[in-house]
């Protein structure tokens, strides 16, 4: 088996996404016990209630054994250097994954394991978000290419990961960014080059949202940017997500969010809490995302 990791959205191809994507949706029987015997280390320097839930269950059906250790219990360059820590738990389990403020420390991690290594998150990327995000499109609205996905709000780690994920699969990407928290125009020459049927960025709601079958946005301050809230709020004022703005979107379009969700900010609560919301859904196929991705970096093949 090749030694593969998910670092970024980016790391496998459209047609290894596609394959995730099948493996995500496949039994657990027709998956096997590709864990079995095996642990997987979990590591979390910022909390999360999805990505743990999710990532411990998809390691348990298939037949592994996950361990969550706090960052503060290994101490990356603070007690042991990011390749001691990797190199050290790469003999006792056959996956590691970590939750980290700092996209390098994941990406030394994979430069020195010696098992697969995933990302659970970054100041970069958060693959598993966007691998959950395109698999829930696709349940929701079948086949995604030429489809057009909306993100609107920072472009961060969540926009990035879904905006790669989503033109691996052949769609419309579409941003609505405030002024200053815009893509770079070379992320959007890059996402043209990973597929993507269109990309177009805007810097206000109408012009991104007009016709899009999907509407994502995200929390407009994220964890560890809590002293730019009261500047993020403003300059994110004209970005909710309403039922006015829904009404732009396609007659059959659905919402989409990451979570955790603030209703009355980034989105009103009408919209999160009514029948056009597959966040559930989306929170749901965390797990399932996991599970295939997993799979898929063990080997199986169904």
């Amino acid at each position: 088996m090749t030694l593969r990791h998910f670092i970024n959205s980016t790391d496998i191809s459209a047609d290894e996404l596609r394959k995730v994507l099948q493996l995500s949706t496949a039994s657990t029987d027709a998956l096997g016990k590709p864990l079995a015997g095996l642990g997987a280390a979990l590591i979390f320097e910022k909390p999360s209630n999805r990505t743990r839930h999710s990532m411990e269950m998809a390691v348990v059906q298939l037949g592994g054994h996950p361990v969550y250790t706090r960052g503060e219990e290994v101490g990356f360059d603070v007690r042991e250097t990011v390749e001691d820590i990797t190199k050290v738990m790469g003999g006792y389990h056959g996956i590691l994954a970590a939750r980290v403020f700092d996209h390098n420390i994941v990406r030394r991690m994979a430069d020195s394991s010696s098992v697969p290594v995933v990302n659970m998150l970054s100041d970069r990327q958060h693959p598993l978000q966007g691998l959950a995000d395109v698999l829930t499109m696709q349940q929701q609205l079948g086949d995604l290419v030429g489809k057009t996905v909306c993100y609107v709000g920072d472009y961060n780690n969540v926009a990035r990961s879904l905006a790669q994920a989503s033109a691996l699969l052949g769609m419309h990407v579409r941003l609505g960014c405030p002024n200053g928290y815009a893509a770079e125009d070379g992320e959007l020459q890059a996402l043209q080059k990973l597929g993507a049927a269109s990309v177009n960025q805007f810097d206000n709601m109408k012009d991104a949202v007009g016709g899009a079958h999907a509407v994502h946005t995200d929390v407009w301050t994220s964890m560890g940017q809590e002293s730019e809230t009261n500047k993020r709020e403003k300059a994110f004022a004209n970005f909710q997500v309403t039922e006015a703005v829904m009404k732009d979107a396609a007659a059959d379009a659905i919402f989409m969010h990451c979570l955790p969700a603030h209703r009355g900010m980034e989105v009103a609560a009408e919209v999160i809490d009514g029948p056009r919301s597959k966040v559930f859904e989306q929170a749901h196929n965390r797990m399932h995302a996991a599970r295939g991705l997993l799979a898929f970096l063990m080997g199986v093949n169904v």
